[in-house]
């Protein structure tokens, strides 16, 4: 097979989550456990940290990955979904994993993926911690699919454990509460492994505590301890969040014997995007009008952007935006800005919702926008009409910005 067949057929013969919702979740860890001992537990050859999270824990993520290349470290990187290729989940140093590995993992494997029936993330988990036993990375940062305790990831002890925060997300498949979500969740805390908590919230601190002096584990809230002031190359006043978590993160490591200097940790995070390709994140995508995309797409990712476009200085807001069919618009409509111009528009996936539906739904809210074909058709209309001291913003759904970037 060719690279384009392989991805043919891990797209088309396995089911995704991202891709179909709730039919491709299992809800137990025993093939991944099985394809770990195929590859013969490639996940042992190397030291990892765990993050897991609703919002931010890409960019967690990403800025741990660079401080660690900056501290002269041979850093893996796993992280989902991807926006425009496949390669960009898996890492080493920035440097996306070769389509010759890609094609020779599955051609060597496919076999035992079709006898098992392997999902597309649980063969991409063995992908990653394969690629990454091979090339030996001194540490790898693992991002959690979705959830925490059943997630393919979650066959690794980390070096450390991170959970940036908790919010209403895949509620059909975590729970519908913040409780039952953040247990969850707390799935990643091992025995005796510290846990970083990026925020302090009410309704899961004491679930947290409790998960962690079952394990014996140290736990630690990163927005109670005093941190050093950062800056960083990720826009977005909610990257703020994120960098303290990312600095008590490397607090852990640094007691766990990690050579990690404040120059590195300075250079990493100004450097997220040149180091790891993160793309996505508050991005800018032109001037004149102002063109900005973000990915966050549940209650409270969206809630950051918008109070991020409220510190934007324009005449008129247009809003390319679309969803997937599982997505709660109640949750959201009194987030989203009602004088915006809105372009509706459904992502080329399966769970796209219909944008002629979302228009209906929106309109009965309150918003004024026409629906759209597709995604490019709704984004050339904003641009044609957008003046140039306007703001675009393009997002809804992280499958409508891999459509423009």
């Amino acid at each position: 097979m060719t690279y384009q067949d392989t991805l043919n057929w891990m797209f088309s013969q396995l089911p995704m989550y991202q891709r179909q919702g709730k039919s491709a979740y299992k809800n137990d860890l025993s093939n991944t456990i099985k394809l770990a001992h195929h590859l013969k537990n490639p996940e042992r050859n190397f030291k990892s940290i765990h993050i897991a999270g609703t919002n931010g824990k890409g960019s967690t993520s990403h800025m741990l990955a660079s401080i660690l290349q900056e501290a002269g470290y041979k850093v893996g990187l796993y992280t989902s979904p991807h926006l425009k290729d496949f390669r960009e989940r898996i890492k080493i140093n920035g440097n996306m994993v070769s389509k010759s590995f890609v094609m020779g993992f599955i051609k060597r494997n496919k076999a035992f993926f079709e006898s098992q029936s392997l999902s597309f993330f649980e063969m991409t988990v063995g992908m990653a911690f394969e690629f990454f036993s091979k090339q030996r990375v001194d540490i790898a940062v693992i991002e959690v699919g979705m959830g925490g305790r059943l997630d393919s990831t979650n066959i690794i002890t980390p070096e450390i454990s991170v959970i940036t925060n908790i919010g209403l997300d895949h509620t059909q498949i975590l729970g519908n509460t913040l409780e039952l979500i953040a247990s969850e969740k707390a799935g990643i805390i091992k025995p005796n492994i510290p846990v970083v908590i990026g925020e302090t919230q009410l309704e899961t601190a004491s679930i947290f505590k409790g998960i962690a002096k079952e394990n014996n584990s140290k736990i630690i809230f990163a927005d109670q301890e005093k941190q050093a002031s950062y800056n960083s190359d990720l826009k977005g006043s909610y990257q703020s969040k994120n960098i303290i978590t990312v600095l008590q993160a490397v607090k852990e490591l640094l007691l766990k014997g990690y050579k990690i200097t404040p120059k590195h940790i300075e250079k990493g995070l100004l450097n997220v995007i040149n180091n790891t390709g993160l793309i996505g994140r508050w991005q800018s995508l032109g001037t004149s009008p102002k063109i900005v995309c973000d990915t966050g797409h549940n209650k409270e990712g969206i809630s950051y952007v918008m109070d991020q476009i409220s510190k934007e200085t324009y005449e008129t807001l247009h809003m390319v935006f679309g969803v997937v069919n599982d997505k709660d618009l109640n949750t959201i409509k009194d987030l989203l800005p009602k004088e915006a111009i809105y372009y509706f528009c459904k992502p080329d996936i399966p769970r796209g919702l219909d944008a002629d539906e979302l228009q209906k739904t929106m309109n009965k809210f309150g918003f004024q926008g026409k629906a759209y074909k597709s995604v490019n058709e709704a984004y050339k209309q904003a641009l044609t009409q957008a003046k140039p001291n306007d703001f675009v913003f393009v997002g809804g759904s992280t499958f409508v910005v891999a459509e423009i970037i």
